[in-house]
């Protein structure tokens, strides 16, 4: 009989025996494998926190007590125990459950983090408010607060920071480290190596016990000689263990535990519990644990995996389906996706990522100096064949974007020409680094913004799109954004040239494929269409093949709208300027924020440039990306509702023609007066 169907709440779990748990345990399994191979999502990191996670919400009482997760993509088994089961086939689907903890779903997701090393700080001021109130536990009260933190996250600085104040200020906080050696990859840490290394040596083990054990029994002096072996191994284990670095900092540490014995960890979360200031319950999980092609996986243990097959009604794995009446079987049908396509010239690149890949490795043959820097992401940023090519010039630092800019500023210093490939998303924690030890100093580190725009399936935290409002903040910083895949190359060409810092963005949909002179070159713009002078539509980036679908539409109602790759934002091409000053409308489209972004950008340095001239400005109708949180979704999706597809700007389009009477062709009104989409424009200069 199956257990899964069973559990609604994690008060159902109590009354399970160990027996019954570990059947669970193969259950979820089995669930988040069909699951996830149907909708796309993490899986690794998930298939190795399911004993934790059983452990967690049996001696914890969420939400009273509050389980915090670092980062929030390990919470899946947290989603099927606390209610969301019924709904999982929905993951990371529109109007589905998030990938990963959301407030708006559930009282037992405290935090939507997925940006890593954030948790501690959240549980040192959770578990200050509590004590003010008189409610931690210790403390006048009786709740709980737990940080679940990977070891990977443990690389960021933001996480020693908190464990400093944790430490100083002595709150109850249990922090579990989970440690499965690997963030995205397998972590890098010199911590995180001396982690295990002592506590997992058996001989250690077994000599520490034994000896514990035969002086203990000793007639007469056997508590006495007891505590002198115990001041023995104390003092071995601060020589080589982990626990030095813990309990400096004023936090106590206890483990390694092994993080799939449902036993073990209860009695260690319950003894952790009772510890009156910070704990680190340090537990050993194996990622990608119970499936075969994540354990085989050397490189990400299947990290995260794309969507393979359509869900079912009710996804389920194996026989938890047939308990709940969903299909039977699970199965992986296809191939999984795990390293970068080759990068043979022969093959077209299939991904944005892929073309940078190429591009990197041609430029660092021919130029020694050229290095290249990742944030514990070389697989997804697509630097793992530059690693291999070229291992001495790789840097891997682990999460922490902020040092990684500024190491890159030292570089830099020194002559070398750093690459930092970073997620368009985690370049914002390192925007104070980029400004002013890479900004201020004019030094060319070249930033390669991978998943820029907006992204889809992650949701709000992993859209793209603060970069360019960023860097166009940066005084002389150069801003590429490649239209098509060949764009990638020139412009990391370019880049490399330069002698202040520059940025290229691409998105994580497939690359456009630009033909025989569809490719610019240097810092100049490129016009795609000459038009009548009604409209001249400035495409940045991505947003240009929208802008050529809209142009499209316009024709069907006679206005010849020109249309312009903008290709370099910053410096702006006067001569692109120059030609949008003689229309009578501007309209300018990209996938990051309105405020502060692109659009605006272009709009003052026109502004400026037909003030130095003398003549009129035309309107500028800016489309862009709203100031909100947006949910996630497939990116067409996204952009098709914010207005920013073919369609949406061609009907941006005709309402400020409507709106300016200035279409100087006779149209009629229905042709102008299209509802406007629910991301909304703003207008400048006039």
């Amino acid at each position: 009989m199956t257990i899964l169907p069973s559990i609604e709440t994690p008060a159902d779990l109590r009354p399970l025996s160990y027996r019954q748990l570990e059947q669970l345990a193969a259950e979820l399994r089995g669930f988040i494998v069909d699951t996830v191979t149907s909708t796309g999502g993490h899986l690794g990191s998930n298939l190795g926190v399911v004993e934790l996670t059983l452990a967690l919400h049996r001696v914890f009482d969420s939400p009273r007590d509050a389980i915090l997760w670092d980062t929030g993509h390990q919470a899946y088994v947290h989603k099927l125990l606390t209610g969301r089961r019924y709904r999982f086939r929905e993951l990371k689907q529109a109007g589905g459950l998030s990938g990963y903890p959301n407030r708006g779903e559930s009282e037992h997701d405290w935090i939507e983090n997925s940006h890593a090393s954030t948790v501690l700080s959240y549980a040192h001021g959770l578990a200050s408010a509590l004590e003010l109130e008189g409610e931690l536990a210790g403390r006048g009260g009786d709740r709980r607060v737990v940080a679940v933190v990977g070891d990977g996250a443990l690389t960021g600085g933001m996480a020693y920071e908190a464990l400093n104040n944790l430490g100083h200020s002595g709150r109850r906080v249990v922090v579990v480290l989970n440690d499965n050696g690997r963030s995205y990859a397998p972590t890098v840490s010199h911590l995180s190596r001396s982690l295990t290394s002592l506590r997992l040596n058996p001989t250690y083990i077994h000599t520490r016990q034994r000896i514990r054990s035969v002086l203990r029994d000793l007639p007469g002096v056997g508590d006495l000689a007891y505590s002198v072996s115990h001041g023995l191994t104390t003092a071995m284990r601060e020589l080589v263990s982990p626990h030095t670095f813990f309990e400096a900092l004023g936090v106590r540490y206890v483990g390694p535990i092994d993080g799939h014995d449902i036993d073990q960890l209860e009695q260690a979360l319950r003894h952790a519990s009772q510890w009156d200031g910070p704990i680190v319950v340090h537990v050993l999980t194996q990622k990608g644990r119970g499936y075969a092609p994540a354990e085989e996986d050397d490189v990400q243990r299947l990290h995260d995996v794309k969507a393979l097959k359509p869900a079912p009604d009710n996804t389920v794995g194996s026989a938890v389906g047939t308990a709940i009446g969903a299909p039977h079987g699970t199965g992986i049908e296809g191939g999984l996706e795990l390293a970068p396509a080759g990068v043979s010239s022969s093959i077209p690149p299939a991904t944005y990522t892929d073309a940078f890949t190429r591009a990197l490795l041609r430029q660092a043959e021919q130029r020694p100096e050229v290095v290249a820097l990742t944030a514990a992401m070389p697989g997804p940023t697509g630097l793992l064949p530059f690693e291999a090519r070229f291992p001495e010039r790789f840097f891997d630092v682990g999460i922490a974007e902020q040092h990684e800019v500024t190491a890159a500023a030292g570089m830099a210093m020194a002559g070398l020409r750093p690459v930092v490939a970073v997620y368009s998303t985690f370049f914002s924690r390192a925007f104070d680094q980029a400004n002013l030890d890479v900004g201020l100093h004019r030094l060319p580190v070249v930033f390669v913004f991978d998943r820029a725009g907006i992204t889809g399936d992650d949701g709000p935290s992993h859209h793209g799109i603060l970069d360019l409002a960023l860097t166009l903040s940066i005084p002389g910083m150069t801003v590429f954004a490649p239209s098509s895949a060949e764009e990638v190359e020139m412009m990391l060409g370019t880049a490399l040239e330069l002698d202040g810092p520059s940025s290229i963005r691409f998105p994580k949909t497939p690359p456009r494929y630009a033909g025989p002179g569809e490719v610019g070159r240097g810092l100049e713009a490129r016009q795609v269409l000459a038009g009548d002078g009604t409209v001249c539509l400035l495409g940045v980036g991505k947003l240009l093949a929208a802008c050529e679908e809209a142009a499209g539409e316009l024709a069907e109602i006679g206005i010849a709208a020109t249309v312009w790759d903008v290709r370099v934002v910053s410096p702006p091409d006067r001569r692109m300027l120059a030609d949008a000053a003689r229309h009578r409308l501007v309209v300018t489209a990209e996938d990051g924020v309105r405020f502060g972004g692109a659009g605006m950008f272009l709009a003052d340095a026109l502004g400026e440039l037909t003030a130095l001239e003398g003549i009129p400005s035309p309107p500028v109708e800016v489309l862009g990306v709203p100031r909100r949180h947006l949910a996630h979704a497939k990116p067409d999706a996204i952009l098709a509702e914010l207005g920013l597809d073919g369609a949406g700007v061609a009907a941006a389009v005709r309402r400020a023609l409507a709106r300016t009477g200035v279409a100087g062709t006779d149209l009629p009104d229905d042709a102008l007066g299209a509802a406007p989409p629910t991301g909304g424009t703003r207008t400048a200069g006039g």
